[in-house]
């Protein structure tokens, strides 16, 4: 004897098989299921979204809600009741909806007076496909029969969801949109944004036509003087231009050190002597070293090899008479095409015409996509044939917020676009008002909000974001910028402007964290297996104690008569922090006896960068003013996971239980013994993950100065109390991240995370 459920399922799919197999359009056929289910299950409205790609869904029929209700809502896998079933692939059942955590109102749906909700996924390959929904205008508590037969029914109606009628459908729906199959081409976004401007198509490597030289004294002339107006060229550009602070600061001087490199020149030179054009001997050189690197798999190296590349293309443009000659077009809105580009290229064009770039080979981690998103210029990459697909002066609309681009997108498109940037416009106009308010949540909690620094010509960021102060200043810039070590003087100099620029600000320096990614032209460090977790940081400062106490002097001096902040970075065990405080405070004793003005106050800390530290909290934080977690270093150590890597960018989160109960055991510490926590890896800049960070504890966040206003923004919409209660129970969870769970929550609560 059957049960009742299978009754009931086996009459709604009898009705339904006759609906599907009628002659009416998909429409008429979706709207008539969706009344059969409403009235089958006594329920007052039923609603299918289905997916229109792998991140959202759309109302494609519904019955008892708003007459033409139909592609006017859309929601993330994620958001709302409806998004957090397609996420979970998990039926979802409540007896008010408005009272549960994660509902999302749709005014174009007209559900105010509603109240139950059930919501089934429609699952295709293990993957939802839609979502099936009942709501009732009255609370009511879903049984687990009422559950099953919706579940019974979600599966045949998968079948009409990922059937070739709906195929079709889709593709009218776009076209009606005023999208073309060949208009439109998925990549992957790395950097987010709109941008809406004329095809540039880059191109600089030119091929050799010479190899051999006819009077060597005349080619080495010709490379000295092309090397020479290169330099000079490249340190022009960087210097009048105004890039903020962070890792993108890095990547430039690198790629100016490349070029300056003196090892390199001599190889170039050496094969100019042996009887090579200077042309061919840039190229021979560039070979040379990519017959050693080539089959390296550090990461590192591989960039650097990316980096070499470019820098012999542009000497070779230097010594073709080809520089300065990028064609453009008769246009203030711009978007560069190219199948690789370096760095330093951005900066051969007017970047604030820069409305887009399309990169056919990037990556995630390539240096130009750094850079461009530095200048929030909207990046994506990946579309395989698109170099040679689009011509000069074609309009294109790229998508760097789901990774689309848009060849001569029609007039609907491009009004869509032209929407989504006066939005973007809109932000940047809010974000800029947060200057002058203070960082301070709904709830009326203090959060302080402190940057990053990199080089001098980057503190213009202390006025434009009136910031807190400098939660890190990476000492290591000028000495991977110098030819030679610094000394005490000239790392004085650097110091100085520092504290004389942020005022009264507090200024944390960060001792010289050089090794593994960040090498010193001027020292040799040998090879190591695996520089990351090798001699560098601490370890080298403390192993060449000469080199730390000259650093700690300028420290000092830099900070005569007024508060002194100094963290070491790498720091492993109580030992190492004893040592290096040891050499701060000898020094400090050095200049006492010496007669020179000192700190009005010397505070000493560490940062929390290498997971043995944290089993010993107990012991350090009493000898410790204050700590700042590195959470770069201390998740790539915790999950034993290389962070450069592109294969393994997306296997491990920071928002997953494991690393925040790590970061929860520190602060919780810290507060415990009245030490001063901050945040200082790019988790702080990042305003899902800083909303987190906050929900944990930390009141002290620091990030690069582009981050600042998003961040601001975010802690400026949050409740501390209510992310906190959410944020300590989603610990409990195993999944293996936390993310869509943070990001719903926030949209749910109204919280700004742009």
């Amino acid at each position: 004897m059957k049960s009742p459920a299978i009754n009931k399922a086996m009459d709604i799919l009898r009705q339904l098989r006759g609906i599907t197999e009628g002659q009416d359009n998909l429409p008429v056929k979706l709207d008539k299921i969706m009344a059969l289910i409403a009235s089958s299950m006594n329920a007052d409205a039923a609603a299918c979204y289905i997916a229109v790609d792998d991140t959202y869904l759309e109302l494609f029929a519904s019955h008892g809600f708003n007459p033409g209700a139909a592609h006017k809502v859309s929601l993330r896998f994620g958001e709302g009741l409806v998004g957090e079933v397609a996420k979970n692939n998990r039926s979802l059942a409540v007896a008010d909806a408005w009272k549960h955590p994660k509902f999302s109102y749709k005014p174009e749906l007209g559900e105010e007076e509603f109240k139950s909700f059930a919501g089934v996924p429609l699952i295709r390959w293990n993957r939802a496909i839609g979502v099936l929904v009942l709501q009732g205008r009255e609370p009511h508590e879903y049984s687990r029969m009422e559950i099953e037969i919706l579940e019974t029914v979600a599966m045949v109606l998968s079948e009409l969801v990922s059937s070739e009628e709906m195929a079709e459908y889709k593709k009218s729906l776009i076209k009606e949109r005023g999208i073309t199959e060949k208009e439109k081409h998925k990549g992957i976004s790395l950097s987010k944004g709109y941008g809406l401007g004329n095809a540039v198509i880059h191109r600089r490597r030119q091929a050799v036509s010479k190899i051999f030289a006819e009077d060597k004294e005349a080619e080495l002339h010709k490379l000295e003087k092309a090397h020479q107006q290169m330099n000079e060229d490249l340190d022009e550009k960087f210097a009048s231009t105004k890039l903020g602070i962070g890792e993108h600061v890095d990547i430039l001087d690198a790629y100016r050190m490349f070029a300056k490199d003196k090892g390199w020149y001599k190889k170039i030179a050496d094969n100019v002597q042996s009887g090579l054009t200077a042309e061919a001997a840039v190229e021979r050189a560039y070979e040379d070293m990519w017959n050693r690197l080539s089959g390296t798999t550090d990461t590192y190296l591989k960039e650097r090899l990316h980096d070499l590349r470019d820098v012999a293309d542009r000497l070779q443009s230097y010594l073709s008479g080809d520089v300065g000659s990028i064609k453009g077009v008769d246009s203030n809105d711009i978007v560069v095409v190219a199948q690789t580009m370096g760095p330093a290229d951005l900066m051969d064009y007017d970047y604030s015409k820069i409305r887009g770039l399309i990169i056919e080979d990037g990556t995630p981690t390539m240096h130009v996509a750094i850079v461009a998103k530095a200048l929030n210029i909207p990046v994506v990459a990946k579309i395989r044939g698109i170099f040679d697909e689009i011509k000069t002066g074609e309009l294109l609309g790229v998508d760097g917020t789901e990774g689309y681009v848009y060849i001569n997108p029609t007039a609907a498109v491009k009004e869509k676009f032209q929407d989504k940037i006066a939005a973007q416009e809109e932000l940047k106009r809010k974000l800029a008002e947060l200057r002058k308010l203070p960082s301070k949540t709904k709830d009326g909690v203090r959060i302080n909000l402190a940057i990053n620094v990199g080089l001098a010509f980057d503190l213009d960021y202390i006025e434009t974001t009136n910031c807190d102060g400098i939660g890190l200043y990476r000492t290591e810039i000028p000495f991977m910028t110098s030819d030679v070590m610094p000394n005490v003087e000239r790392q004085l100099s650097y110091y100085k402007e520092l504290m004389d620029r942020a005022g009264q600000k507090k200024v944390i320096f960060r001792s010289l964290d050089v090794g593994s990614d960040k090498l010193l032209p001027y020292w040799s460090f040998g090879g190591e297996e695996n520089p990351a977790i090798g001699w560098r940081s601490i370890r080298i400062t403390l192993d060449r104690r000469a080199i730390l106490r000259k650093q700690v002097r300028a420290f000092l001096r830099s900070a005569a008569g007024k508060e002194l902040n100094v963290m070491f970075p790498m720091i492993t065990n109580l030992a190492e922090f004893e040592e290096a405080k040891e050499t701060l405070m000898l020094e400090l004793e050095k200049e006492k006896r010496r007669g020179e003005p000192v700190p009005s106050k010397v505070n000493v800390g560490l940062m929390i960068e290498v997971p043995a530290v944290v089993f010993q909290l107990d012991s350090i934080l009493p000898q410790a003013d204050f700590i700042s977690v590195g959470t770069n270093d201390l998740a790539q150590f915790t999950f034993a996971c290389d962070r450069g890597n592109p294969k393994l960018t997306e296997r491990y989160d920071v928002l997953s239980s494991p690393f925040l109960t790590m970061m929860k055991e520190i602060v919780t510490k810290a507060d415990k013994y009245g030490v001063y926590c901050s945040v200082c890896g790019e988790m702080g800049g990042n305003p899902i993950e800083a909303m987190a960070l906050i929900g944990l504890g930390y009141r002290n966040l620091s990030m690069s100065g582009s981050s600042f206003g998003r961040v601001k923004s975010m802690v400026r919409s949050m409740n501390v109390a209510e992310v906190s209660d959410y944020v300590n129970n989603l610990l409990k969870s195993s999944k293996r991240t936390l993310r869509p769970q943070l990001i719903a929550y926030a949209y749910d609560h109204g919280i700004e995370i742009y």
